[in-house]
């Protein structure tokens, strides 16, 4: 069965923001990434301002729920705006149940990633579904995974 958690995106701020969260719930980060531990892109630089914002942090603040956020760049920055920033994410159990609700959620809504393999090794995906609400669809194959702590 799924998993639900919220999904928050921020324009430069997420590791002060998150540092706040942690103040408040308590807890550990189990992880923290930048931009710039990334794989490189073919023929994109990216400045040291953007390699230092945060790709992905989890903060969990319950037995059932973990708060995840990261910042945005390169051409998603400008698409950000309060209320718009954050997102639902599923953690599917399973590769079939991930496509099964990606392709029923997203139905005449709009793809922004389509579902597929990723260098953290997940099957991720993303869309706005057609109310406006924005979706992440994750799958963490376990034998992946051990290869991609």
């Amino acid at each position: 069965m799924a998993t639900v958690n919220v999904y928050l995106t921020f324009n430069g701020n997420c590791r002060q923001a998150f540092e706040f969260y942690k103040s408040v719930f308590g807890g550990e980060f189990p992880y923290i990434g930048t931009f710039g531990e990334m794989p490189p892109q073919e023929g994109k630089e990216m400045s040291q301002e953007d390699q230092d914002k945060i790709m992905h942090v989890t903060l969990p603040i319950s037995k059932e729920t973990v708060l995840m956020g990261s910042d945005t760049n390169g051409e998603w920055a400008s698409s950000l705006k309060v209320g718009n920033n954050f997102s639902v994410s599923i953690n599917a159990a399973s590769k079939d149940e991930a496509d099964q609700l990606y392709n029923g959620l997203s139905q005449n809504g709009q793809i922004t990633m389509p579902l597929a393999e990723t260098f953290w090794g997940a099957y991720f995906g993303m869309f706005t579904d057609q109310f406006g609400i924005n979706w992440m669809v994750n799958y963490d194959d376990p034998a992946k995974m051990e290869q991609h702590p």
